[in-house]
């Protein structure tokens, strides 16, 4: 009976396994399918594993300004003449390729960058010639081998040349001269559209040249015309004349301007006083007219070294010159500076120290004494080094002693060189020795005495790093008044405050590429930088000073 009992219990388990597991073989498919990646998964009961962090220091301070003062840049005029009339200086071939006139001119400038000249006085209108397009006078024969042929490009020389000397940090200065209006007397070597040709009442011939007649209205009207084109249109720092005004004389020869005179002078004016006020009337015109057109630019003049000589007035100099500025080129340049004309006055003082006619020490102490209130410089000649009767030039200290002599001078601020082959193409020994001994940090030149500047310089900047130096970032452009900006590196405060020779010292050209950063390359003495602007004037802002990666407790 038990038996029976354990038997059928058996069986009915056997039935109800057997039934649950047909009910789960009917609702299971033979594969499972894969789980899309998309598929939510059950959120898991466990608190997530947090990332590993790690709070980074403060970044490093890259700079920070510094509450202190330091002097303005040193200055000191360093200028060079650079010729172009009979190929004296550049281009040294008129046939030559504009390509190869140009990396002569880059490799002049170049020379006199490296030597801390700060100045070219660039000849750019020879005699009645232009080394650019002009309404008033042809392309100069100096430039494309024959006057009024336009160079073989289509690039303005002039232009090109300013940017080249302002991308060095020289100022460039453009020289004419006014009244001579041939080299020669050979007019077939002249374009139909030279003045000679258009307005021959104008000329007048003396010895081997011709001249615009100074006693007529018209021809200073002319003139004046001719230089305000010129201002207007190039971006230059100064216009610049020599000493060319009425012809130096030749013995028993006339200069034939009676009919001038007899209609234009005034009744009772002796000859002589007539000639000196139509020169005195074109450089009051010019001077009106360029503070009229632009007035940051200045007007310059390089005239004979001597005014008069003492024998004939009291005032002047104790020289003995066979001609002077004011008796035979009726030039007043006295005058001139008394009334405010000129900006800056170089007498050519082309003599040696001791020169028994014409002492350039005597002349130094003369033109020092009689600056008139404006800025003085010394024209040096250091062409004819090696190459002159006096034997004095056969010392390679003359120049350099004549350097010395002028910065002792009170009112005298610096110097200027004829010509550039002079120290580029020879001599080059002696302009060594003017670096050494002179020139061995950069300057700048002189600002202007009547600068009328009420430029508004930036104050605020940022320094970032930028490729292996910095870059200087401002928040708005830099406005037209800012010409260059100066930046000074030293590795301590005391040399860059002292302005000693281990400054860096870079002048830097602001155009329209860094008008808004300027980048500055590294420097092995970049823990100090000083950053100042100048402004078309001339006139430099107070220098702003910086540490780099300082040391912050």
């Amino acid at each position: 009976m038990k038996t029976r009992q354990l038997k059928t219990q058996l069986f009915l388990f056997l039935v109800v396994m057997l039934g649950l597991q047909a009910c789960k073989t009917s609702r299971t498919p033979t594969s499972q399918p894969k789980r899309s990646v998309e598929t939510p998964t059950r959120p898991s009961t466990q608190a997530p594993i947090p990332p590993k962090t790690v709070t980074p220091p403060p970044p490093k301070e890259f700079y920070r300004q510094l509450p202190i003062s330091i002097p303005e840049s040193p200055r000191e005029m360093r200028a060079v003449w650079i010729a172009t009339v009979a190929n004296i200086d550049w281009p040294t071939s008129s046939t030559a390729s504009f390509a190869s006139q140009k990396e002569e001119f880059i490799k002049l400038l170049d020379y006199y960058q490296a030597l801390n000249f700060n100045t070219v006085i660039v000849q750019i209108r020879t005699s009645g010639d232009a080394l650019y397009p002009s309404n008033f006078a042809p392309w100069s024969r100096y430039l494309t081998g024959k006057e009024g042929q336009k160079p073989n490009t289509s690039e303005d020389p002039l232009s090109w040349m300013i940017l080249e000397a302002h991308n060095r940090g020289l100022e460039f200065h453009a020289w004419l001269n006014p009244y001579r209006a041939t080299m020669n007397l050979d007019t077939k070597l002249l374009s139909p559209d030279h003045d000679f040709f258009k307005h021959k009442d104008w000329m007048i011939k003396y010895d081997t040249k011709y001249y615009y007649d100074p006693g007529r209205p018209e021809v200073r009207a002319h003139l004046t015309e001719v230089i305000r084109e010129v201002v207007k249109n190039y971006n230059i720092d100064a216009i610049h004349f020599d000493d060319y005004f009425y012809p130096y004389q030749v013995p028993k020869l006339k200069f034939e301007d009676q009919a001038s005179f007899k209609k234009y002078g005034q009744k009772g004016q002796k000859l002589d006083d007539w000639r000196r006020e139509n020169v005195n009337i074109l450089i009051r015109d010019i001077s009106q007219m360029i503070r009229q057109e632009k007035a940051w630019v200045q007007f310059g003049i390089s005239p004979f070294g001597v005014w008069r000589n003492k024998d004939k007035d009291p005032k002047g100099s104790n020289t003995r010159a066979g001609q002077t500025n004011y008796d035979e080129l009726y030039a007043d340049v006295l005058l001139w500076m008394k009334n405010g004309w000129i900006d800056y006055l170089i007498p050519q003082l082309y003599w040696s120290m001791d020169y028994n006619l014409a002492s350039h020490r005597i002349l130094v102490d003369w033109w020092d004494e009689n600056h008139n209130n404006t800025h003085i410089y010394i024209g040096n000649g250091p062409y004819k080094i090696r190459d002159n009767a006096d034997k004095a030039w056969e010392n390679p200290m003359e120049i350099p002693n004549q350097l010395t002599y002028s910065r002792l001078a009170t009112h005298v601020q610096g110097n200027a060189f004829f010509s550039a082959k002079s120290m580029y193409s020879k001599n080059r020994d002696v302009a060594d020795l003017i670096k050494r001994n002179h020139y061995q940090r950069p300057t700048l030149p002189p600002a202007p005495l009547a600068s009328q500047s009420n430029s508004i310089l930036p104050t605020q900047v940022q320094m970032v790093p930028h490729g292996n130096g910095f870059a200087f970032e401002f928040p708005e452009m830099l406005g037209p008044d800012v010409r260059f900006a100066i930046i000074q590196t030293a590795g301590n405060l005391a040399d860059l405050q002292g302005h000693t020779d281990r400054v860096e010292w870079r002048k830097i050209h602001v155009d329209m590429t860094n008008r808004k950063t300027i980048p500055v390359l590294g420097s092995v003495h970049s823990k100090y930088v000083s950053l100042s602007f100048i402004d078309r004037f001339g006139k430099e802002s107070k220098p702003m000073v910086f540490e780099l990666n300082p040391v912050i407790p």
